[in-house]
C-alpha cells in the first residue's frame, strides 16, 4: 500500500509538469487565427489549431512520462498526515510554497496540485482553488483588514454585491459601490485607506465593460491593488493581468470546467501575495475536492475549443434576436451595436457565449420560454455544454442584490431596463437555437 501511495505522488508530480506544459502551450502561444462569423471577420482568437495540438502534445507528455493518459483520482479516505514514501513524490506544501509548514494530504492531493499548477499558468504567477464557486468572497476577506476601504463594481454576481452590501462592513471594512464602466467614478471613490478596487467585466448580469487597464493605473498610483472577476470572459477571452490586474478571479463551476458537473473558484496572482488567502480557505474548509479538481481538469482540456464554439454560437443568435420584431434591445460585446464595443474590441480575444436581450411583456414572454422551450433549458447557470436562459427583472434585483443610486440606476437600467432574458449559449447547433426560440416566441406576436 505505501509503494502504490509513494507511486500516486511521483505521478502527481510529473502530471504537473505535462499539464503546465499544456496550458503554457495553450496560453502563452501567441498564434492566431481570424475569427469569422455569419457577419464576416470580426478580429483575431484563440487558434483551435492551437489548441487541438495543444491537448495532442499534453496526451503525449503524459503517455511518455507515466504511461498513462489521464490523471488517477483517488477515491479514497484520507489521513491527516502524509508519510515518508508519499513525501519522496517532491509535491509537499514545503516544495510548492517555501515558508509554510503545514502537511496535511488533503492539501497536496495530486488532482488538487495538478489543478492549482495548471490554472496558475493560464492566469497569473500562483493560485489558490477553492471548494465554492463564490471565490470572489474569499479573495476580498483574505486581502482586506478592518479599517480598508474597498472599491468594488456595482453591478456584480448577486452573492459578491451581498455580500460587499451586508456582511463586509460588519467586518469593520468600508465598501464604495461605483459604476466602473466610467473610470471617473473609480477615481473620485479612491480614499487614502483603499487597498482594493474589485471589477467585474463583463458584468453579470448585464454584460457592461470595465476598462481595467485605466483602472488599475489609477489603483495602483493611489497604493490600492486590484481584483477582476474574469469569469464571463474565461481566460480565453480575457487575462486580467495584461492590464495591470494583481488578482484575478473565476468561478471554475462555469466555462472553465464547461459541463455544469463541479463546483470551484478560484483567485490567481503573485505567490506572496497569496499566501494569506490560501491560509484563510485551509482553515476555513474550502480547499477543492481531488474529485472536483479531476473533474474541472478534465473539463478544462477543451476550453479554447468550447470557446470558440460558445462565442460562434451566441453571434448567430444575437444576430437573429436583433431583427427580431419582438425584441426590443440585444446587448453582446461583439455587436457593433454594443455601446462599448471598441473596449470589447480591446480588450477580448473571445466574446464569450453569454447574450442579454430585452422583449416586448418581459413576464409574458418569460412565462412562455419556461414552458415552450424544447432544446434550450429554462434556467440559472452559465457557461454549460446546454443552452440555459432565465429571465431577471430589473426591480427583483435592485431590491434583493444591488443597492444603486439615482445615476447607477439610470447606467443599470440602459442595459437592462424593465428586465432581461440572460441566454448562456451552449454547444447546440445555433440554428436549432435560434428555431426554438423563434416558436417559444411565436404566441407572443399573436
Amino acid at each position: 500500500m505505501a509503494r502504490t501511495r509513494g507511486c500516486i505522488w511521483l505521478v502527481a508530480g510529473l502530471v504537473v509538469a505535462a499539464l503546465a506544459g499544456f496550458v503554457a502551450y495553450v496560453t502563452l502561444t501567441r498564434a492566431t487565427v481570424t475569427r469569422t462569423t455569419a457577419g464576416g471577420a470580426v478580429g483575431p482568437s484563440v487558434s483551435v489549431v492551437v489548441a487541438a495540438r495543444a491537448v495532442q502534445v499534453r496526451s503525449q507528455l503524459i503517455a511518455q512520462d507515466l504511461q498513462k493518459k489521464e490523471l488517477p483520482v483517488e477515491a479514497v479516505p484520507e489521513g491527516a498526515v502524509r508519510d515518508v514514501a508519499q513525501a519522496e513524490g517532491r509535491v509537499t506544501l514545503v516544495d510548492l510554497y517555501p515558508g509554510e509548514v503545514i502537511l496535511a494530504q488533503r492539501l497536496v492531493r495530486p488532482d488538487t496540485v495538478t489543478a492549482n499548477g495548471r490554472f496558475a499558468l493560464v492566469l497569473a504567477e500562483d493560485q489558490v482553488l477553492m471548494a465554492f464557486p463564490a471565490e470572489d468572497l474569499m479573495s476580498r476577506v483574505g486581502v482586506l483588514k478592518p479599517g480598508d476601504h474597498l472599491v468594488m463594481s456595482d453591478v456584480t454576481y448577486a452573492a459578491a454585491s451581498e455580500l460587499a452590501n451586508d456582511e463586509l462592513p460588519r467586518l469593520g471594512i468600508q465598501v464604495s459601490r461605483v459604476d466602473t464602466s466610467v473610470t471617473a467614478n473609480v477615481e473620485a471613490a479612491l480614499r487614502p485607506n483603499t487597498r482594493l478596487v474589485y471589477l467585474e467585466s463583463p458584468a453579470n448580469p448585464i454584460l457592461r465593460l470595465t476598462d481595467v487597464e485605466s483602472v488599475a493605473r489609477l489603483a495602483h498610483g493611489a497604493g490600492a491593488a486590484v481584483a477582476v472577476d474574469s469569469t464571463f470572459a474565461t481566460p480565453i477571452g480575457m487575462r486580467p493581468v495584461e492590464f495591470g490586474a494583481d488578482y484575478v478571479v473565476h468561478s471554475l463551476t462555469k466555462y472553465i470546467c464547461g459541463h455544469g458537473d463541479a463546483i470551484g473558484g478560484a483567485v490567481a496572482g503573485r505567490r506572496e501575495d497569496l499566501a494569506g488567502l490560501r491560509s484563510l480557505a485551509i482553515h476555513m474548509g474550502g480547499v477543492l475536492s481531488p474529485f472536483n479538481a479531476w473533474l474541472i481538469i478534465r473539463g478544462a482540456a477543451t476550453l479554447p475549443l468550447r470557446m470558440a464554439a460558445h462565442e460562434e454560437g451566441a453571434f448567430a443568435v444575437a444576430r437573429y434576436l436583433e431583427g427580431h420584431p419582438l425584441v426590443t434591445k440585444v446587448t453582446y460585446p461583439g455587436l457593433e451595436s454594443h455601446p462599448q464595443h471598441d473596449l470589447a474590441q480591446k480588450q477580448l480575444k473571445n466574446f464569450s457565449g453569454m447574450v442579454t436581450f430585452q422583449v416586448k411583456d418581459g413576464p409574458r414572454a418569460a412565462q412562455l420560454l419556461s414552458e415552450r422551450l424544447e432544446i434550450i433549458h429554462y434556467a440559472v447557470s452559465l457557461g454549460h455544454p446546454r443552452s440555459l436562459i432565465i429571465y431577471l427583472p430589473t426591480d427583483d434585483l435592485l431590491r434583493s442584490s444591488f443597492k444603486l443610486d439615482a445615476d447607477q440606476e439610470t447606467s443599470y437600467r440602459a442595459y437592462a431596463g424593465d428586465g432581461i432574458f440572460r441566454l448562456s449559449v451552449g454547444l447546440e447547433d445555433p440554428a436549432d437555437l435560434i428555431a426554438d426560440l423563434e416558436q417559444a416566441l411565436a404566441p407572443l406576436g399573436g
